[in-house]
């Protein structure tokens, strides 16, 4: 431990080390339930490319585990701390190089939140599409170490559809530049998206080169109440069927809408089994939403309402923004699922979803991304009960098996972690799981990057 310090001391400012074991033990972990973290040795929070490559220079040295943290917002263990590790955490390296309007890119530091570049690049008449539910508080590096989405992914895609280009420190303290700021480029084999989603485990994003959209008219949203979650996910399949393409598509299930207007009175129907909010950005959105609700209305709903106003919308929007938020207050603890299925099998999954709450004696609330079919169901449970504990982690396990009949994935935007290690497995299959192993080996041969993670 002193040689480990005075070797981080030689190369960083006094403020960047933390080593008080009261606010070094508060970086222990993200916001996942049923994931194990360990005791850092140290927090260090660099400001610069130098500051990081000298850290992980050090920790090659002494073979010391580095576990790379963004704003922690995640949901998969993957921030989780290791024992005797080096966390480092990247929230100081928050600017924002560079926007280019004629270029359409945005040049950031990991440590930018997603809601401050959105609102940088708009001054400029841009847009950054992906957006997590939490992107107030969460960053950039942790956008690309997750490959997040939001709410915005059935027009706009998810996070690796907009890093062009990054800066990485390699394990060893290299520094590696993939990609470009070009419009288009195929040099080589694509080491951009390689690291997009692989939750600091083959490398440090210091500087990130990502590109924008221009920004598009303001949204007008429509509610649609359903009366059962199958009559709205037979509305989600017409309404993609017919080749619509709305900025927005997501349901909410009924415990989910009862949680947020306890949480913050927003007045939504609580007699509805599923909410359906689908939204236009297009020059004429007035339109569009009278077609989707004739969609709506022919799938059986109950009743449909358009937003008049951009005001109207962003309420609607802050009520699906906070479903997460509202979950977590129903029970003392949650697990959060990430299990996203073919569009078409979407009334299954959360049909069986329903039935899994009702084998195991559980709440379970559901929203999800209907427009890609990335469901997000949340267990609800007393983390002081063992025997409701041990129901929600097997209510937990027969979702994400669920999924993986239904032809789905076990994560579409919050990645694996700890969490899902076991099911990374199951999912991938023996071949691609060498391979995968394979690659880890070449970029970290001495398994120091956030260890224990995905593998």
């Amino acid at each position: 431990m002193d040689d480990l310090l005075e070797r981080l001391r030689a190369g960083l400012p006094a403020e960047a080390l933390i080593t008080d074991p009261d606010v070094t033990a508060s970086y222990g972990n993200d916001m996942a339930s049923f994931c194990a973290a360990g005791t850092p040795a140290v927090v260090v929070l660099p400001r610069s490319v130098e500051q990081v490559q000298h850290v992980m220079r050090t920790a090659t040295a002494l073979r010391v585990p580095v576990v790379p943290q963004g704003a922690r917002t995640g949901l998969s263990g993957a921030a989780n701390a290791s024992d005797g590790c080096i966390v480092l955490s990247l929230t100081k390296m928050d600017r924002i190089l560079e926007i280019s309007p004629v270029d359409r890119i945005a040049v950031v530091e990991p440590g930018v939140v997603n809601a401050v570049l959105s609102r940088a690049v708009g001054e400029h008449g841009l847009y950054y599409p992906p957006d997590p539910s939490s992107w107030e508080m969460c960053t950039i590096g942790g956008n690309i170490g997750t490959a997040s989405g939001g709410l915005c992914c059935v027009k706009y895609g998810v996070t690796a559809e907009y890093v062009l280009g990054l800066t990485v420190v390699l394990a060893d303290g290299r520094l590696l530049k993939t990609g470009r700021r070009t419009a288009k480029g195929v040099a080589g084999y694509d080491l951009t998206r390689l690291f997009v989603g692989s939750e600091g485990s083959l490398g440090i994003v210091v500087e990130a080169v990502l590109a924008l959209r221009p920004q598009p008219p303001a949204q007008l949203v429509l509610a649609a109440e359903f009366p059962s979650a199958a009559a709205a996910c037979d509305a989600v399949c017409a309404i993609m069927e017919r080749g619509h393409t709305p900025s927005l598509l997501e349901i909410m299930d009924r415990t989910t809408v009862r949680a947020v207007n306890k949480l913050a009175n927003m007045g939504l129907p609580e007699t509805t089994e599923a909410l359906l909010l689908a939204a236009f950005d297009t020059p004429d959105p007035g339109a569009d939403l009278a077609a989707v609700g004739t969609l709506c209305e022919a799938a059986g709903a109950s009743e449909v309402v358009p937003a008049d106003t951009v005001a109207e919308s962003e309420l609607l929007l802050q009520a699906r923004r906070m479903s997460l938020t509202a979950l977590e207050t129903v029970k003392s603890a949650t697990m959060i699922d990430d299990v996203c299925v073919p569009r078409s099998k979407l009334g299954a999954m959360i049909e069986g979803t329903a039935a899994i709450a009702e084998k195991y004696d559980l709440t379970i609330g559901v929203c999800a991304h209907a427009g890609d079919g990335n469901t997000h169901p949340v267990v609800c449970f007393d983390h002081l009960d063992p025997d409701e504990s041990r129901r929600a982690r097997e209510s937990f396990d027969e979702i994400m098996a669920l999924g993986l009949e239904l032809g789905g994935t076990i994560t579409g935007e919050h990645g694996v972690g700890v969490l899902k290690k076991e099911w990374l497995a199951r999912e991938l299959g023996p071949v691609s799981l060498e391979l995968q192993r394979g690659i880890k080996q070449t970029f970290d041969p001495l398994g120091i990057l956030n260890p224990g993670k995905l593998f």
